[in-house]
C-alpha cells in the first residue's frame, strides 16, 4: 500500500510540474504572439503613412455667404498662366491647384457674383467671360481677353498655401484677402 501511495504521489507530483511547464509555455506562447501582433501593427501603421501622400496645394476658402468667380495666375515652366472661373460657394472652400506647389509666388483675382465686388489688386493679367486657361499676361485685350488686377501672394516656397475671402474691408476698401500655409 505505501508503494501504491507513493507512485499516487509521483503521478500526481508529475502532472503539477507538467501543468506548469504548459501554463509557462502557453504565458511564453501568449507574449511571442502578442510582441509579434504589436510588430505587426507597427509596421502597418508605418506603411500606411508612408503610403499616403502628403496633403498639398492651393486652396481659396469662400468666407462671405455669396458665390465668388476666382481666378489664378502663376508662372509656369512654358511662362505665365491665368486660369479660370472657379465657382465657390459661401462658406465653402475649393482647391484650385493640386499637389505640391512650384511656384512661390501665386496671383488671385476674385469677384462677388451676387453683390457685384471683387477681390483684386496691382498686377495686371489676362482673363475671359468664360472658363479660360491663358499663355501670357500681356495684349490681353488684343488678344480677345479682358485685363484684370490680380493680388499677389508669396507662399514663402511652401508646399501648400490657403487664401480667404472675406467680407471685412482692407485699408483700400476692398474686400479682404487673407494667404496663410495651412500646414
Amino acid at each position: 500500500m505505501g508503494t501504491q501511495l507513493a507512485e499516487k504521489g509521483t503521478a500526481m507530483l508529475i502532472l503539477r510540474i507538467r501543468d506548469v511547464i504548459m501554463k509557462f509555455a502557453w504565458r511564453r506562447r501568449a507574449h511571442q504572439l502578442v510582441t509579434a501582433l504589436c510588430a505587426l501593427s507597427g509596421f502597418i501603421a508605418v506603411a500606411a503613412v508612408s503610403a499616403t501622400p502628403a496633403h498639398a496645394d492651393f486652396r481659396v476658402c469662400n468666407a462671405t455667404q455669396s458665390l465668388v468667380g476666382v481666378g489664378i495666375g502663376y508662372r509656369s515652366k512654358a511662362g505665365w498662366v491665368t486660369e479660370g472661373w472657379w465657382h465657390i460657394e459661401g462658406s465653402t472652400c475649393k482647391t484650385l491647384i493640386e499637389g505640391q506647389l512650384s511656384s512661390r509666388y501665386y496671383y488671385l483675382y476674385a469677384e462677388d457674383s451676387e453683390r457685384g465686388g471683387r477681390w483684386d489688386g496691382p498686377v495686371n493679367m489676362c482673363v475671359a467671360e468664360k472658363e479660360f486657361k491663358i499663355s501670357g499676361v500681356s495684349d490681353c485685350f488684343a488678344r480677345g481677353f479682358q485685363r484684370a488686377g490680380f493680388q499677389e501672394y508669396d507662399t514663402g516656397e511652401q508646399a501648400s498655401w490657403m487664401v480667404q475671402l472675406t467680407d471685412q474691408p482692407a485699408t483700400d476698401g476692398t474686400g479682404a484677402i487673407t494667404g496663410t500655409n495651412p500646414q
